[in-house]
């Protein structure tokens, strides 16, 4: 029997592939037979040995990094899938946001995603197919204010970016799409949370729950799991989703208040 879902041998890059969602989405495309590339600062101590490249995406030199490990080890590429995001910045809101910190939310959360693009579609183009996936976030819809209004911002025009990109190529049989999740519960992909219990000296539960309260709760009544999110990208990076692109696909159980 043909399996419902396949990514059997599709060529395929996913940044920040290390922890949380990207980890989760690793394993899932390479259970599903894709070819894996990812990426991440430092190797881990439980790095496989192949399809990891140590790189810094927030620089020009650690893009190239990827782009030649990408055309060295895979040969050309299939699926892009940019789930590389976070923040740093400080509490405080507007005005605690020096130009070095907007400088580091864009170097992050924006550049990475525009500069491995433009490297690497032109080849998805000249084969004549391809996919890309950008994951943003509600916060581009729902920033907080206090803490992220710098990462939010930055996610605001990876989305607006995206959509013209898809525009652009999917006339040329590349599809874009964007994952916008909301909160995803894995500490280590929680680091605002993480970041207030340690300002407030209140334990991590406690910073969730103040996260939530200040997104209006989650309708569902529990963040999204990083399985989940992995789950929504294989299917939208196959092709079950061939006829879908240019659009925003939200996981965030219900918070963003909209139809």
């Amino acid at each position: 029997m043909t399996p419902f879902l396949t990514l059997q041998g599709r060529r395929t890059l996913i940044t920040g592939g290390t922890s949380g969602a990207g980890a989760a989405t690793v394993a899932l495309f390479r259970e599903l037979g894709a070819h894996v590339l990812t990426t991440a600062r430092k190797r881990p101590a439980d790095a496989p040995a192949v399809g990891f490249v140590e790189a810094d995406l927030t620089t020009v030199a650690g893009v190239q990094t990827v782009v030649d490990a990408v055309h060295r080890d895979l040969g050309g590429l299939d699926i892009l899938v940019n789930v590389l995001g976070g923040s740093s910045a400080p509490s405080g809101g507007f005005v605690a946001l020096t130009d070095a910190e907007w400088e580091k939310e864009l170097n992050l959360n924006f550049f990475p995603a525009v500069r491995l693009d433009r490297a690497l579609i032109p080849g998805m183009i000249a084969q004549g197919h391809g996919v890309v996936i950008h994951v943003t976030s509600i916060q581009g819809r729902l920033p907080l204010p206090e803490a992220t209004t710098g990462y939010a911002a930055a996610k605001a025009a990876l989305n607006t970016y995206s959509k013209s990109l898809s525009k652009e190529v999917s006339p040329k049989g590349v599809r874009v799409v964007r994952v916008s999740p909301g909160w995803i519960a894995n500490p280590g992909a929680n680091g605002l949370a993480l970041r207030i219990a340690e300002e407030a000296g209140i334990s991590y539960d406690e910073a969730v729950a103040v996260i939530m309260r200040s997104l209006g709760g989650i309708p569902l009544g529990r963040p999204a799991a990083p399985q989940e999110v992995a789950d929504l990208i294989a299917f939208l990076a196959s092709d079950r989703a061939a006829s879908i692109t240019g659009t925003e696909h939200i996981i965030d159980g219900g918070t963003v208040p909209v139809a």
